[in-house]
């Protein structure tokens, strides 16, 4: 029979009517003649809880340990739903990542997928089961340890057994009913979109929307995946949500096709550095080491064999960043006279396909700012992006201005 993926997130799954209400949504599949591989997240609210009790229990704690406790809340959800299920009369079975077996690495709380098996899922569909479901976020070492993928792990899991099983297409259910041109709550002329590229989405993935996780997107690209992004609380149609898919199946977009933002961001300046060869491979490695996650580089031109080297990365580990590089600092493995911090400003970034074939799209992003008085501290450019750091009080009005700007409230 052929097969779908479909993924419910927390909030689609926060209680036992919501387990009931997306378990009829996979009977209504099944009813259509696919076997369904169903993919959940903890309830809403509790990995939150979890994660409380685990730094409550132990601050400086076991990552095995922790892996254990909060992947407990995907399993309670996979047996009620599968239970739901079987009160409905459709044959299903729940499944742990173990039991699958979803094979990953050993970096606990953050593990990579390294291969999914599938005879035994296929050898319950052969013997009749329809619905296999699974518990997402989570898997098994080489040491036989259960590990969990990071925070937004169940869309992964979804798009690699979707990928591993050769589905048709992977539904993922949330609260919003698909991607829209930018953030409904901030800019109303929001408009929801019907397909967008892999690459586009990988981008605002990445730029801060929350509707998909990056690495899920990533993998989905890689393998092709069919990605539909859907709400648990709408009643549904064949045209519903939003198709992620190859830019050859969308005819015509618009040169821009979302603005995303990043309100949590931070701008750090190393003042009068050194200016040699490899003081920036020593900068950012002393900043990986760290576990800082660098996303904007600008470097001024040098005056007097010294230059400032600017960075931005998320707020929660400006302190990280500070300690490893005054600590690099007081080893003498760096020269520099300050480290200047920002944690003032958003990235705001303009996101499109149709930007490789038309030019002055950047000339048009910053006067549209420049009119609006919005002041541009740092930028960086990619094919299909430009983001930009400004003073966070300006966020909002400069993604409404954009998207006005760029007319996103009209079809392509």
């Amino acid at each position: 029979m052929p097969l779908l993926v479909m993924k419910f997130g927390g909030t689609s799954v926060a209680n036992l009517d919501r387990i009931r209400r997306a378990a009829k949504r996979v009977g209504v599949e099944v009813a259509k003649g696919y076997d369904v591989i169903v993919i959940v997240s903890a309830m809403s609210g509790k990995t939150n809880e979890l994660v409380g009790w685990v730094n409550e229990t132990s601050p400086l704690y076991d990552a095995r340990e922790y892996d254990a406790v909060v992947s407990s809340g995907e399993i309670v959800t996979a047996g009620l739903m599968a239970l739901t299920l079987q009160e409905m009369d459709v044959p299903a079975r729940s499944w742990q990542g173990w039991q699958v077996p979803l094979k990953t690495n050993s970096a606990h709380s953050q593990a990579r997928i390294d291969e999914i098996g599938t005879d035994a899922i296929n050898a319950k569909f052969g013997e009749g089961m329809r619905v296999a479901v699974v518990a997402g976020f989570q898997g098994i070492s080489p040491e036989g340890r259960v590990t969990t993928l990071g925070r937004g792990g169940s869309d992964t899991t979804a798009v690699a057994f979707a990928a591993a099983f050769g589905a048709e297409r992977c539904d993922i259910y949330t609260d919003v009913d698909g991607v829209y041109t930018t953030d409904p709550r901030i800019c109303d002329k929001a408009r929801k979109l019907d397909k967008i590229a892999y690459e586009e989405m990988l981008e605002l993935a990445s730029l801060g929307a929350k509707v998909l996780q990056t690495r899920s997107v990533e993998l989905a690209m890689r393998y092709k995946v069919k990605l539909r992004v859907l709400s648990s609380f709408e009643e549904q149609s064949d045209e519903a949500g939003t198709l992620v898919c190859d830019e050859e199946e969308i005819m015509e977009s618009n040169v821009v096709n979302g603005v995303a933002y990043s309100r949590d961001e931070a701008k750090l300046t190393c003042l009068s550095v050194a200016d040699r060869p490899g003081i920036a491979a020593t900068i950012f490695t002393c900043l990986s080491d760290a576990g800082v996650n660098v996303d904007m580089i600008v470097q001024n031109i040098s005056e007097d064999g010294r230059t400032d080297m600017t960075f931005s990365c998320p707020t929660d580990q400006v302190k990280r960043a500070e300690v490893a590089l005054n600590g690099f600092k007081e080893k003498g493995e760096l020269n520099f006279a300050e480290l200047v911090a920002d944690t003032g400003v958003a990235k705001v970034s303009v996101v499109g396909i149709g930007m490789r074939s038309q030019s002055g799209v950047a000339a048009k992003m910053f006067r549209v700012l420049s009119d609006e008085g919005v002041n541009i501290k740092v930028i960086t450019t990619s094919e299909i992006k430009i983001s930009v750091l400004i003073d966070r009080k300006y966020m909002e009005l400069a993604v409404q201005a954009l998207h006005d700007a760029f007319e996103l409230d009209k079809a392509g």
